[in-house]
């Protein structure tokens, strides 16, 4: 079986104090000026968007209804240790309106299938929390 590539995403970025970024697709045309927690709080838009998407996913495929869409509150932080830099991430859960033994089982499913989740795993301490 051959993998297919469903969706790239381009981008074109510039840096110091008129530094920015624009997608390819005109969807994304922001102005990241430095110092500026910029790339933290991308990857944690885009992080947060992909873990809700695995949170639907994994519901469906357990066949639990969502009363309620769930969200997701993202925090990624930028550490200084040693002299080297690294990420560390939370990602705060809610998904009313579901037990909190169900929830947790979603949570932990998505975890599983979201490719951001899958990209950090193992490289960065992350914490996956349910409201």
């Amino acid at each position: 079986m051959t993998a297919k590539v469903l969706f790239t995403g381009k981008t074109y970025n510039t840096g110091g104090r008129d530094g920015g970024t624009r997608s390819s697709d005109g969807l994304l045309n922001l102005k990241l000026s430095q110092p500026h927690p910029a790339a933290e709080n991308l990857f944690g838009a885009a992080w947060s968007a992909c873990y809700i998407g695995a949170l639907e996913l994994a519901a469906a495929q357990r066949k639990v209804t969502l009363p309620t869409l769930p969200t997701v509150d993202t925090e990624i932080d930028l550490v200084l240790d040693s002299g080297s830099y690294f990420l560390q991430a939370r990602l705060n859960v809610s998904i009313p309106g579901i037990d909190r033994e169900v929830a947790q089982a979603l949570i932990d499913a998505a975890h599983g299938i979201c490719p951001y989740s899958k990209a950090t795993h193992g490289n960065i301490n992350v914490e996956t929390n349910l409201l």
